[in-house]
Parts: structure tokens; C-alpha cells; sequence
């Protein structure tokens, strides 16, 4: 095995730029880390070793395996549920997307969103959050809580690898791509969410 690759987590302090910690359970590259909001002893990661990991640094053995059976392929990417301390999203390399109770990971809802790797997350800030989803296939999707599609675009030409929504308007999505284009998306929002005012269009 390539000595190079990354699989351990490191904690830092970036005020200080020191590593606290340095965790080490992977057996393959690390494609995914998340903190869980408001718990800073607890976060996931995910890795080429085809495990998920759900880690609590104030146990004696901080890792445990989160077995999901919604997902049967290599996971790429988690994220936690901004108001669910105990649901993350999880996406695997052939495109699907759950979303998984730590406690009880086989009732794990999931839907085949992309056809390629999930490449990254983001949930936004109404009060059922949306799930947007960016992936290999160069498409972006945005889900509601039962991973019905409400939007979707195809204006990238190449691999989606980040994406944020805004903090002033609940309507707007940006994507950033391999094919050095960055993108607003204005996605349709349920009535009755505020949303601030939209000057950029897709």
C-alpha cells in the first residue's frame, strides 16, 4: 500500500495551526470528514476502505462502524443534519444518497440521485432543510426531507467539487466545477420560508 495516502483524521487548532489529535482507523484514503453541529467531540469520516465511521473522541475507542445497507457501494461523502444530532447524509460512488440514523442505520432512506459519485453536500437554512447534493455525473440536486427531487441542473460541464448556500437568501445555491464555472441556482422554496432578495439567476 502507498505509504502517501491520508487515512488517518487529524483535530486542529487553526488559531494555533497544531494538530490536538491524530486518529487513525482507515485502512484507505480518507474521502470525507464532518463535524456533528454543536457536539465537538463527535464527527464522521468516510474512506476507500468502504467503512463509515462514526467517531466520539471522549471514548476510550473513539471509532464505530456505521453499517448502511441503503448504500452498497464505496461511501464519498457524509454530512450531518444540521437539526438531527443523530441523521447524516451519506453518498456513495455509484450515485445514491441516504439518510441514516446512527441509532438505527438499516431504516436509512435512500434514492439513487446521481449517476456517478457524490461528491459533496450541503443542507440549507430553512426550517425543513433541503439537501443539495453535487456529483461526478456534473449534475446538482436538490432534495427535500424525503429525497424527493425538488430542483435539478445540468449547467455544469464537468465534475461538481463544492457548493454553499447563502447566508442572505434561502433560494440560492452556488456550485463551483472542474469546468472553472461557478453557478447560482435559484431552487424553488416552500411557502411560507423567508427568503431575502434574489439578484443572481442560474
Amino acid at each position: 500500500p502507498d505509504a502517501a495516502l491520508p487515512r488517518s483524521v487529524k483535530l486542529w487548532d487553526l488559531p494555533q495551526q497544531t494538530v490536538l489529535s491524530s486518529y487513525r482507523a482507515h485502512s484507505d484514503a480518507v474521502t470525507c470528514v464532518a463535524s456533528c453541529p454543536g457536539k465537538d467531540t463527535v464527527f464522521l469520516s468516510c474512506a476507500e476502505d468502504g467503512r463509515t465511521l462514526l467517531w466520539d473522541t471522549r471514548c476510550p475507542k473513539p471509532a464505530t462502524r456505521i453499517v448502511c445497507s441503503a448504500c452498497n457501494y464505496l461511501p464519498t461523502s457524509v454530512m450531518w443534519h444540521p437539526q438531527k444530532s443523530d441523521t447524516f447524509a451519506l453518498g456513495d460512488e455509484s450515485g445514491t444518497v441516504a439518510l441514516v440514523d446512527t441509532k438505527n442505520p438499516d431504516s436509512a432512506l435512500s434514492s439513487t440521485v446521481h449517476t456517478r459519485r457524490v461528491t459533496g453536500f450541503a443542507f440549507s437554512a430553512h426550517s425543513s432543510p433541503f439537501l443539495a447534493s453535487i456529483s461526478e455525473d456534473c449534475s446538482v440536486a436538490v432534495l427535500d426531507s424525503d429525497l424527493s427531487e425538488v430542483f435539478r441542473s445540468r449547467s455544469h460541464r464537468d465534475f461538481v467539487k463544492g457548493l454553499s448556500w447563502s447566508p442572505s437568501d434561502n433560494a440560492l445555491l452556488t456550485t463551483v466545477g472542474w469546468d472553472h464555472q461557478v453557478l447560482h441556482h435559484t431552487v424553488p422554496i416552500p411557502a411560507g420560508e423567508a427568503s431575502g432578495v434574489n439578484c443572481v439567476k442560474e
